[in-house]
């Protein structure tokens, strides 16, 4: 649309189903960049797709023409599409119902940028579940905990 103009950037987290450490460092890369590749091909901008065996963090620029909603579902169906037909688990594949999505400002691009890039660092000192509550909490996001991830730790 002429004449519109934004500026979005977000955060989206989700997780494996059932929280099992199904995603493997040999394949991680090839995830990722097929992630990104998605998110490209939804005409948003990849800026960092990173994550743990059990889940991922995508940083996303955020056209407004797309609902968040439907580009993190096509995301994900299309990554356990991948998963799965590249036969990279035993078993059937797929990601838990759900997903925390937090937005930025333009300034904090770097930090979430590091913070994404260095996930293995990161989890040395904090577990998914302790880092997910910890986003919900910052964000001011109401919660109850049992409507959360299938937490299985």
């Amino acid at each position: 649309m002429p004449g519109t103009f934004s500026q979005v950037y977000i955060q989206v987290v989700f997780a494996v189903k059932g929280r099992e450490n199904l995603i493997q460092k040999k394949w991680k890369d090839d995830l990722n960049k097929y992630i990104a590749g998605i998110i490209k091909g939804k005409e948003q901008k990849p800026i960092i797709v990173n994550g743990m065996p059990d889940h991922v963090h995508a940083f996303i620029a955020l056209r407004p023409s797309m609902a968040i909603s439907n580009l993190v579902r096509d995301i994900k169906n299309n990554s356990s599409n991948f998963i799965n037909k590249k036969k990279l688990v035993k078993g059937k594949f797929s990601w838990q119902e759900g997903y925390g999505v937090f937005s930025y400002s333009h300034s904090q691009i770097g930090n979430v940028y590091d913070y994404i890039l260095n996930q293995e660092e990161h989890h040395r000192k904090n577990t998914f579940r302790e880092e997910y509550i910890e986003f919900l909490k910052k964000f001011e996001i109401e919660y109850n905990e049992k409507y959360l991830f299938d937490w299985i730790d």
